[in-house]
């Protein structure tokens, strides 16, 4: 029999999101199933840490190349500013992986010398052929734990 306990320690605990990253560009995008027509940033309002994971689930040809962690002043990417980077990468099978991740100090650090408002963040992901694709999980630690953070699914 199943436990009927309603356990919320990792998703009040954690903010998590996951992603499919469906490029169809060998050129540097935000997370985003569509080719950049949809855009996938978290609000970081709430967050102390914002990681990212990028791992290679499609070869078109080396798969992703570069992982950036980018903050912008809202979810359109306005001043779209690059927080952490990789640096180049080299995946070469089948769920390779790379993970990011920053303090939503460092994010306000780089906001405030630049004069901008950045809140949101996302993976800025540069892959090597138009046909490499990607599953990014998104994972914020809250500055505060509440209840459904990250919800049980998004299927709707």
């Amino acid at each position: 029999m199943a436990s009927l306990v309603a356990e919320q320690k990792i998703k009040s605990g954690y903010k998590i999101e996951v992603w499919d990253h469906d490029p169809a560009t060998a050129s540097a995008l935000v997370t985003s199933p569509d080719g950049g027509t949809t855009d996938r940033y978290m609000d970081g309002r709430d967050l102390s840490h914002f990681a990212v994971i990028v791992a290679a689930t499609v070869f078109g040809g080396n798969g992703p190349t570069l992982v950036e962690i980018v903050a912008a002043d809202d979810a359109a990417g306005t001043n779209i500013t690059q927080i952490k980077t990789s640096g180049t990468i080299a995946a070469d099978a089948l769920g390779d992986w790379v993970i990011e991740e920053c303090s939503m100090d460092e994010v306000s650090q780089i906001s405030a010398a630049a004069g901008l408002n950045l809140r949101y963040v996302a993976a800025r992901i540069t892959c090597h052929h138009s046909g490499d694709e990607a599953l990014v999980t998104y994972l914020g630690i809250p500055r505060r734990s509440f209840l459904n953070q990250t919800p049980a699914t998004t299927i709707a």
